[in-house]
């Protein structure tokens, strides 16, 4: 039983939102984190505080160059690292405190690379995201089945359940894995450079399918990348980071300033607004 459960609850809260009544899914609070590899030297990496919040059915894009700390933010709201300070709550609850089953239940995690360990189809991976379900061996159920069908439908890729995860596309593959993840009914799905190594068109048609995922099924969806265009044509939030600092936290159109890209990215560019109110940048050559 957990502690929400053994103690009163303050006004609004309940044993789904131990914090009370709030409108925000994930909250990450005056986050901080330093890796250490010597203890006794200065951080190889430090992460300085930052805070965000998001709603159920946002998009959030944390976006940045390399080593600017995305994948450590991720790894962060995940659990798997614990924050120097700060904290981070999923629907109120701490995510670090969750049992590990617990959390691989509510969150949902796509990396940059997800090995094959052997040749499987397509439906067999999908089940892999059924596993924080189950009770040690066993064989998948009717409800697994169903809810594995489910998340191809969702991502577009019913047509594939038969085919071999070596024998299909890139971006074939990248709905594959989504749907893996949809199959553990997450409440927060988060994605690690989801289109690395994909071409313009599966790039669009992935963030095409997050945006449409998070409006139907009400997932908070949170994408590192460093994509500028992708981040502000889809995301209803950008965190900017840089060497481990977060400079800006809001709306694309807010966030994506030409002097603060510049700065960021270390180029010149530039940046209009579309007749869609979304923010479009362009790179110039340093030549």
């Amino acid at each position: 039983m957990s502690t929400a459960l053994r103690h009163p609850l303050p006004n609004g809260a309940t044993a789904d939102n131990p914090r009370g009544a709030s409108e925000f899914r994930l909250s990450v609070e005056q986050v901080s984190y330093a890796h250490n590899a010597n203890p006794s030297q200065a951080p190889l990496f430090t992460l300085e505080a930052l805070s965000f919040q998001a709603k159920p059915g946002e998009v959030i894009a944390i976006l940045g160059p390399n080593a600017s700390g995305k994948s450590t933010l991720l790894n962060l709201i995940t659990g798997t690292l614990e924050p120097l300070s700060g904290r981070i709550f999923l629907n109120g609850f701490e995510t670090r405190t969750l049992p590990v089953r617990t959390r691989a239940q509510r969150i949902a995690l796509v990396q940059q690379e997800s090995r094959l360990l052997f040749p499987t189809r397509a439906w067999e991976f999908v089940m892999q995201g059924r596993h924080a379900y189950g009770t040690g061996l066993r064989f998948e159920t009717d409800e697994d089945i169903a809810i594995a069908k489910n998340a191809l439908a969702q991502v577009g890729a019913s047509h594939l359940a038969e085919r071999r995860m070596d024998k299909i596309s890139g971006g074939e593959k990248q709905r594959i894995i989504l749907a893996r993840a949809l199959a553990q009914q997450p409440l927060l799905l988060l994605l690690d450079e989801p289109t690395l190594h994909l071409d313009i068109g599966a790039q669009v048609d992935l963030l095409e399918t997050l945006r449409k995922l998070a409006a139907e099924n009400r997932y908070t969806v949170v994408v590192v990348t460093h994509e500028l265009n992708l981040a502000g044509e889809y995301a209803d939030q950008v965190v900017l980071l840089q060497k481990g600092k977060c400079l800006r936290v809001g709306p694309p159109a807010t966030v994506f300033q030409r002097e603060l890209l510049e700065q960021v990215f270390q180029a010149p560019l530039s940046v209009e607004m579309t007749v869609s109110g979304r923010p479009r940048v362009t790179l110039f050559s340093n030549k």
